[in-house]
């Protein structure tokens, strides 16, 4: 659901390179090295895109169409193709989709006629891309202003947010959005009932883009169900908001502002979930933290964890990992690998059986 690994903090670029994966809450999809495009597990609102409902145990084949990346909501997915066009399908109670209705699709719908989308975030029900002139795009559920928009009004096609022109990345959580900027500012808004805006002073919500702090050395950003991570060049990581399950990386409560990640000074990129971090560094290495509940951490056991911890010993993963409920990264050499919750068959291994540790997946061609 609301993860993106965000994209680095210089001028929006063409979209991603493939490849790319994105976990739901029960299902994931994958962007093969090749551009092929990929959907497997649940499949209750159509989030697979194969124009059905059924769930699939092993990833299937989404059309003909060449994919540079995708995103998935919490039952929703969306993606972009290489010749810059953005598609979604799935759930659209709120209008994430951005088709203008609020009528779910079982297969892959246009958002509009542009064709200059750079990144794409897809959260719970609200969604979020930059296009490649800059301009920053939000559409869907606005109960708590995560839009942006400086209002609550739900809108079911792309607004634009603000007039600005140098949005680097985008970030949609559960309930709230932050994204960077190409200065290296971090902004964050939507809900702040947890501090997840890292704004200082918790509020109910803000309904446009407020700067968090006034750092210029923001690299990535992720938000997560009710918090946000996110990396800064010096290769520092920075966590603030709801910390029931040790999602920020450090003991105690929730915080408003952000706090440092342990003294590492490696991290290369972060991604939040359902309460969940995962976060690359430098070596190739990967580490996750927090919510454990289906061994999401990939460390053998179900235990919360308040401090990140290494998955395995490989040193070949890449900054395209998915967090959730269950995870899934490439790694260099393009193999895909998934663990963790399997209660719909997401994990792509053809079975329903939950896995602790890293699972290899094999994708269609």
């Amino acid at each position: 659901m609301l993860l993106t690994m965000a994209a680095p903090a210089s001028a929006a670029v063409a979209a991603p390179v493939a490849p790319s994966v994105a976990a739901g809450y029960s299902h994931t999809c994958a962007v093969s090295s090749a551009g092929a495009l990929s959907c497997w597990g649940g499949n209750y609102s159509g989030q697979l895109g194969d124009g059905t409902k059924t769930n699939q145990t092993a990833p299937v084949r989404v059309g003909s169409a060449s994919w540079s990346a995708v995103e998935a909501g919490t039952s929703y997915t969306c993606g972009v193709r290489t010749d810059g066009s953005l598609w979604c399908w799935g759930s659209n109670n709120r209008g994430q989709l951005g088709d203008g209705t609020t009528s779910g699709r079982t297969a892959p719908v246009q958002v509009g006629t542009a064709t200059n989308w750079a990144v794409v975030s897809a959260g719970d029900t609200h969604t979020c891309a930059v296009r490649t002139d800059g301009t920053l795009w939000c559409w869907g559920y606005n109960r708590f202003g995560q839009l942006g928009t400086g209002d609550p009004a739900d809108a079911r096609t792309p607004v634009q947010i603000g007039t600005a022109t140098s949005w680097a990345s985008v970030s949609a959580g559960y309930a709230h959005t932050c994204a960077t900027r190409t200065d290296g500012t971090l902004w964050c808004w939507g809900d702040d009932m947890f501090g997840q805006l890292g704004l200082g002073t918790p509020l109910t919500y803000r309904a446009a883009p407020a700067q968090v702090g006034t750092g210029t050395t923001w690299a990535s950003v992720a938000a997560g169900y009710a918090y946000s991570c996110a990396s800064r060049t010096d290769g520092t990581l920075w966590c603030w908001g709801e910390n029931g399950y040790g999602q920020l990386g450090v003991t105690g409560g929730q915080q408003p502002s952000p706090v440092r990640v342990g003294d590492a000074t490696s991290w290369a990129s972060v991604n939040a979930g359902f309460d969940t971090t995962c976060g690359l560094r430098t070596d190739g290495s990967l580490w996750c933290w927090g919510n454990n509940t289906a061994g999401q951490l990939a460390d053998g056991t179900t235990t919360h964890r308040f401090a990140p911890v290494r998955i395995g010993t490989d040193t070949t993963w890449t900054n395209d990992t998915a967090v959730g409920y269950h995870n899934c990264g490439f790694r260099t050499a393009g193999s895909l690998w998934c663990w963790g919750n399997n209660a719909n068959a997401q994990l792509g291994d053809g079975t329903t059986t939950q896995r602790t540790s890293p699972q290899q997946v094999t994708l269609p061609s």
